[in-house]
């Protein structure tokens, strides 16, 4: 009787572990994906994937939540929800909870989508006179807390960190960003492309970007908008959405799937506020060009290549490529045909709208790229390209109808993607009649640069005089665009040319302080120092 006791209780004990401890005999996905060759190691069986060197997909389930990310407009909060993948048997609900008092109180629940895993929350009159806290919670024991800041409308100035291209070639934890960011307090953070370069691995990538800026949108509103390496394209022409057959996709559209195209700009642009005109383009891709107020300051985010005309087989080819012309004498006006689209009728539109409206705020607008072609070389010192029909100097008509819209709302341009740190003028019809643009430096600058260095190395004329770099002034770009280049950082430079913007807005002066701060500078030492040319406080009136 007593051996029969033990032999009983050694097998509740090996049977109670093995049903703690065992996994479903066969896990079936609830969801397949409608695509098979992109976003491999997050859909259908993802568990079932081997390692891979962006980022360990099978955490702990009390880490599932890896981080949350939102915008707070006109009393709307919006939040989006990033989770790591679920296995089948998991809940997909995620809950919202703020606390009141010592009180944590839910306030909405979602469920996530099995293509990207991210779930996005709204609330409606919203109270942003106040700080929140916040937390995202999955099942029991899974939840990321942050803090939903009140409106900065008090303030007499207003700050924005702008950050682009973080490039796979390092994978490191952006120590540097988060402590600098940080300690400078910005009100806003805005990323304006290519937060992945693992092209048609965009889940792994997010979650890896996430983790590496978290702390840094963590207690403070951020922007995002994805870019072409972010939908798995080395350049985008969206041209409304048609599906691109040529390999670049130089013939203008998409190349991979229309649902993962969606599935990306979910994930980065959900926790924005609604798009100013929902109406979907072609294959059923969304949009997300909006507005957002906040601090008295009103932001035009846009998607400057969504509309755009792709070059091949609609202008003269001047090179190896469709998208690069070699030869310095040709005829601008020969690409700048009737017809072609950069920001499309219906930005246009939006931009009229917008600039008509909060008439007393500071206006900025941010987009992916810079309204010029803002680089001499490419990559390497070998590589000078005329003009880059990927940069949004192309088409010439369309450009200066952006152009115009801006100028007339008096705003400034904030932008990303050319891997090299400019401070420019505009001018379209003259030299300086057009608004001041800021594209902020590459996060990783070590992979493909770009140089601002004019052929017959001269500066132009009315050159900067408050700096020492050689070439400044009015310059014509390759498209016979009319510029006035201020400052420029090339990769010899500090951190290679690597680095962050930083933008100050006085609202009571009507300025915008330009900074631009190298990646390994330490701005909590007093020895800090930005690149050469900056800071620069411009006028915005």
């Amino acid at each position: 009787m007593k051996n029969l006791s033990l032999t009983c209780l050694l097998m509740v004990i090996i049977f109670g572990c093995k049903s703690k401890n065992e996994t479903p005999a066969e896990r079936i996905p609830p969801v397949i994906a409608p695509f098979s060759n992109v976003d491999t190691l997050a859909i259908n069986d993802w568990w079932n994937r081997e390692e891979n060197p962006i980022i360990n997909l099978k955490v702990s389930r009390d880490s599932v939540v890896a981080f949350g990310i939102y915008t707070v407009s006109n009393k709307t909060l919006k939040l989006s929800a990033q989770l790591y993948p679920l296995y089948p048997e998991e809940t997909r609900e995620v809950r919202l909870e703020i606390q009141e008092g010592f009180v944590w109180k839910e306030i909405q629940t979602q469920n996530v989508n099995d293509l990207g895993w991210s779930a996005t929350f709204k609330i409606k009159n919203w109270n942003d006179t106040k700080d929140w806290k916040y937390r995202i919670r999955h099942g029991e024991n899974s939840l990321y807390e942050g803090l939903i800041r009140k409106n900065p409308k008090g303030k007499d100035q207003i700050s924005l960190a702008a950050l682009s291209c973080n490039s796979n070639q390092d994978r490191g934890s952006r120590e540097n960003y988060v402590r600098n960011i940080n300690h400078q307090n910005p009100d806003l953070i805005f990323f304006a492309g290519d937060q992945s370069y693992d092209h048609t691995e965009h889940t792994a990538a997010w979650l890896k970007f996430g983790l590496q800026f978290r702390e840094t949108f963590r207690n403070r509103p951020a922007i995002s908008i994805p870019d072409d390496h972010d939908i798995g394209q080395g350049n985008l022409w969206g041209e409304n959405g048609k599906k691109s057959i040529e390999k670049g996709s130089n013939d203008g559209g998409y190349t991979y799937h229309p649902e993962y195209v969606k599935m990306v700009e979910r994930c980065q642009t959900s926790h924005l506020p609604d798009p100013y005109d929902s109406t979907l383009i072609e294959q059923g891709i969304g949009v997300y060009y909006t507005s957002l107020y906040w601090g008295d300051v009103d932001f035009a985010i846009l998607e400057d290549r969504k509309f755009k005309s792709g070059p091949n087989g609609k202008i003269p080819q001047q090179g190896p490529r469709p998208d690069h012309i070699r030869n310095p004498d040709y005829d601008p006006n020969s690409i700048d045909i009737p017809g072609l689209k950069l920001l499309g009728d219906r930005q246009l539109k939006f931009l009229d709208d917008w600039g008509g409206t909060n008439s007393n705020a500071i206006k900025v607008v941010l987009s992916q790229t810079g309204f010029c072609g803002g680089a001499h070389i490419h990559g390497q010192k070998e590589n000078r390209l005329h003009a880059d029909l990927d940069s949004n100097g192309w088409p010439q008509t369309g450009r200066n109808k952006a152009l115009e819209k801006i100028k007339k709302a008096n705003a400034v341009h904030i932008a990303g993607d050319q891997h090299l740190a400019t401070i420019i003028k505009q001018g379209i019809n003259e030299y300086g009649d057009g608004p001041w643009s800021f594209i902020v430096p590459a996060i990783v600058n070590d992979y493909y640069s770009r140089w601002w260095w004019p052929e017959d190395e001269k500066a132009g004329e009315n050159p900067n005089k408050n700096t020492t770099l050689p070439w400044t002034g009015d310059y014509l770009d390759g498209f016979n665009n009319k510029i006035s280049m201020m400052a420029y950082v090339n990769p010899e430079s500090n951190s290679k040319g690597g680095g962050y913007g930083l933008i100050r807005f006085n609202k009571n002066e009507q300025t915008a302080t330009f900074e631009c701060w190298p990646r390994y500078a330490d701005v909590t030492k007093e020895s800090a120092q930005q690149f050469e040319g900056w800071p620069m406080t411009v006028s915005i009136k």
